[in-house]
């Protein structure tokens, strides 16, 4: 072997050396796959095409090849993902058979942090080990964001379309902000994605920007009253519109928060984007709730189709307690409400049955958010107006 082959073998040995130490040193934030984690080891779905097995082992955060070979192996046919499946755990050869033969069942949706925490994650597994399947496989999953969002700019919560609710522009469980956060840092980071073309790069800049209007464009303006968003508006006419019989058309502060702050985010904000900031500021402040806090409290065992209660949650008056809202404020009369799975409103947690009233986030601090960050946020873009 003569000596520039030796020098050639060496380096090469020494590079994968640093490459592998350098994907060890390397931390996924799996944080974000918490809901459909959560969901997978808590909720035992029928339509689940694994469950978890007893306590089933999950991958340290530093296994970043291990992880993104269960995303590969998650992914649909179409460069989407199903919902509520643990990518860090360690699967069974016959739950890698499962979901590999399931590829062509295109259940692929948005809700519970799904699909757009995928692409991330791919994006930071490409740049741990430079492998293009990962970066491959993120431009799959984008293309597959791309395709979803309809031509007025907003996202369904399942793709393709569902003949029910889902078909309806979904900001439930923060999926549409999920989905626009990720174009927006794509769009101003670029250099985190390098596997991204300019073609491609072009497509996610106009889809951001098409998103950013159906979100102005689907703001309530109740009588007059500018506020915020439901948790989701109908497809074609924007207004809001029911989802889950407990989730009544209305203006809902928890999901409504983080809009506004995506909103906030914007670098040199148009007139449109800084008028609906502060409209939403205006309905925080006026929603706002003084005088009580929402307490968990043991109680006896309740048992239900859905689940077994072991706790209960009530309302209790505090003159210390610091600003809450509900999540939802009815249309027109802008008073808190609340919905039990029959879709009876009504106007007091107590009046929600057991199951629904311990197992919903019927109250919200999320709109405190927004109002700590507005008076820098004004100051930056509002003082010359």
């Amino acid at each position: 072997m003569n000596r520039i082959a030796a020098t050639l073998i060496l380096t090469l040995a020494v590079n994968a050396v640093w490459a592998q130490t350098a994907v060890k040193k390397y931390n996924l934030d799996t944080r974000i796959f918490a809901s459909n984690a959560g969901h997978w080891y808590g909720i035992k779905d029928k339509h689940n095409i694994i469950n978890p097995k007893s306590k089933q082992p999950r991958y340290a955060s530093n296994n970043v090849v291990a992880i993104g070979d269960n995303i590969l192996l998650f992914q649909k046919a179409n460069g989407g993902w199903a919902k509520n499946y643990d990518v860090t755990a360690i699967l069974t050869s016959d739950q890698q058979d499962s979901i590999r033969n399931d590829k062509s069942n295109l259940n692929t949706t948005f809700d519970n942090g799904t699909t757009y925490t995928h692409v991330a994650c791919l994006a930071d597994v490409y740049r741990a080990t430079g492998q293009q399947k990962y970066a491959d496989a993120a431009v799959k999953g984008i293309q597959f964001i791309l395709s979803a969002q309809y031509a007025n700019g907003g996202w369904p919560q399942y793709y393709p379309l569902e003949n029910n609710y889902s078909r309806h522009i979904t900001y439930n469980d923060d999926a549409y902000v999920g989905i626009i956060e990720l174009l927006k840092e794509i769009k101003d980071n670029r250099d985190k994605f390098p596997f991204i073309n300019d073609e491609l790069y072009n497509k996610i800049e106009q889809s951001f920007n098409k998103g950013v209007d159906c979100i102005l464009k689907t703001q309530i303006n109740d009588f007059g009253e500018v506020t915020a968003w439901c948790q989701q508006h109908d497809e074609v006419t924007l207004q809001p519109a029911w989802a889950r019989a407990f989730e009544p058309p209305s203006i809902c502060n928890a999901e409504s928060a983080n809009i506004v702050l995506l909103l906030m985010s914007i670098d040199h904000p148009s007139a449109d984007v800084k008028g609906a900031v502060k409209h939403a500021v205006n309905w925080f402040k006026e929603s706002a709730i003084e005088g009580i806090r929402v307490q968990t409290v043991a109680a006896p065992p309740d048992t239900s189709q859905y689940t077994i209660s072991k706790t209960d949650r009530v309302v209790v008056q505090d003159p210390s307690a610091p600003p809450i809202w509900t999540r939802y404020y009815e249309l027109q009369t802008h008073r808190p409400m609340f919905c039990n799975r029959d879709s009876k409103v009504v106007y007091s947690l107590a009046e929600v049955a057991r199951e629904r009233r311990s197992g919903y986030g019927w109250y919200t601090y999320n709109p405190q958010k927004v109002l700590d960050k507005y008076p820098a946020w004004a100051q930056k873009w509002l003082a010359n107006d």
